[in-house]
């Protein structure tokens, strides 16, 4: 082996290799010894530099490398939380309140926390947005989506832990009605619900485990889940505008002809996106960091207390849409059920689509009406999530709910029937 390898070096560059031999790296010093024991130049050469994606990408496509970014410094500024949070029943407020006075640049890291986890959520309904334009749900994109879709319920699960650990009074209380949601599983939910919080009510055991999986457990999970999107992603190619799949459109020499390297043409255009991202996320940290109570409540700037209960109990804003729908129906049992289906429905989307074409682009116009029901509906669940649940926001919560089941659970009927416009063989690009 070794023979074959120096043989392999002293051979001119255009004479061929010999059976089994590997090339050899024309760099030298570090950056060759460590290529040869880590594929970092295969790995730059498949996945950047060899990754073909589709020219024709808008401002839409900016959202999933924010979520990256986002994600990066959800960990990061978390792992500094994590230093001097104490979670105990009795100290966890206190420890906030340190953070926030005592720590250096403390009160910089906790306000970066609490606005990434809101932007998180935001960049991510607009990544998701941009999957029901153009149909990036579709076939061969099924797997894509539904890892996806499990990012997104492990974010989730993660917000809500994350969401508990200042106790503050509207921590305590969410909590309450969040975990009470669970027991209206048939037979085994009160058992689920003392399991939850290690106790028979929210205490300091649910404070203890909450802070070990927010911490550990289910970022372990949402690393995993991101990397496995991401690998289902580079398998099937990105999705574009026009919902056509440029593989079908080789050039002689095998790469598409409507595509270009992801690198430097889109990573250059991404570091743009993050520039503009990075001067939003600070003029919110440095001026409107609780941006008027929805990314932090004023309850919760209070320590917890059971015998206080805040005039509204509502979780943060990227529930609301789904608590909307809980409290929209008299039977508890009944809008549980209802907040589930509103999950399901979203798992379920790319079977549930039968349009001859992929993209909003040549939809017909029903498509593109329920499309707009659906997001004013989901728009008006999280602000009505946040209101009184009495009166004419029970109504509209209704009304809203309607037009987000009607989205998915008619799409079978008005996607097959919808009129269409015919779809182009090839991208449709313009210079910009």
């Amino acid at each position: 082996m070794a023979t074959t390898e120096r043989n392999t070096e002293l051979r001119s560059p255009s004479e061929p290799l010999p059976p089994g031999a590997t090339p050899v790296s024309k760099k030298r010093g570090l950056w060759a010894w460590i290529n040869k024991r880590l594929p970092v130049d295969e790995f730059i050469a498949s996945e950047l530099t060899g990754y073909f994606a589709p020219k024709n990408f808008n401002f839409w496509y900016f959202f999933g490398s924010l979520a990256m970014l986002v994600l990066v410094i959800q960990l990061v500024t978390g792992i500094f939380l994590a230093m001097f949070y104490k979670p105990s029943a009795a100290a966890a407020f206190g420890s906030v309140q340190y953070i926030m006075r005592e720590v250096d640049w403390g009160w910089l890291i906790r306000y970066m926390h609490s606005t990434g986890a809101s932007l998180f959520f935001v960049v991510v309904y607009l990544h998701m947005f941009r999957a029901l334009l153009y149909g990036s749900y579709r076939q061969p994109r099924e797997l894509l989506w539904l890892i996806g879709m499990m990012v997104y319920f492990a974010l989730m699960a993660e917000a809500f832990m994350g969401y508990v650990l200042p106790w503050g009074n509207m921590s305590f209380w969410g909590a309450q009605v969040i975990v009470n949601i669970f027991g209206t599983v048939p037979v085994i939910g009160t058992a689920l619900t003392q399991w939850i919080r290690g106790d028979y009510g929210i205490s300091d055991a649910t404070l203890n485990r909450f802070f070990a999986l927010h911490v550990a457990a289910v970022p372990i999970i949402l690393l995993g889940l991101v990397m496995l999107h991401l690998i289902a992603l580079h398998r099937t190619g990105s999705n574009n505008p026009d919902g056509i799949e440029i593989k079908e459109h080789p050039g002689p020499d095998g790469k598409p002809l409507d595509g270009i390297p992801f690198h430097p043409y889109y990573t250059v255009k991404d570091f743009f996106g993050v520039g503009v991202f990075l001067v939003v996320f600070a003029l919110i940290v440095f001026y409107v960091p609780t941006f008027h109570g929805i990314f932090l409540e004023k309850a919760n700037f209070e320590p917890a207390n059971p015998l206080s209960t805040p005039a509204e109990i509502h979780p943060v804003w990227y529930f609301t849409p789904f608590y909307a729908i809980l409290r929209a129906v008299p039977s508890k049992g009944l809008g549980a059920l209802l907040m589930l289906l509103a999950l399901v429905s979203l798992l379920v989307l790319p079977w549930l689509d039968r349009s001859p074409v992929k993209s909003i682009r040549y939809k017909g116009w029903i498509s593109r009406v329920m499309l707009g029901v659906f997001v004013i509906s989901f728009v008006g669940l999280g602000y009505l999530g946040m209101q009184p649940a009495e009166g004419i926001y029970i109504i509209l919560s209704r009304v809203c709910m309607i037009g987000y089941y009607a989205f998915f659970w008619l799409m079978p009927v008005y996607s097959r029937f919808d009129r269409v416009r015919p779809v182009p063989e090839r991208v449709v690009y313009h210079a910009h």
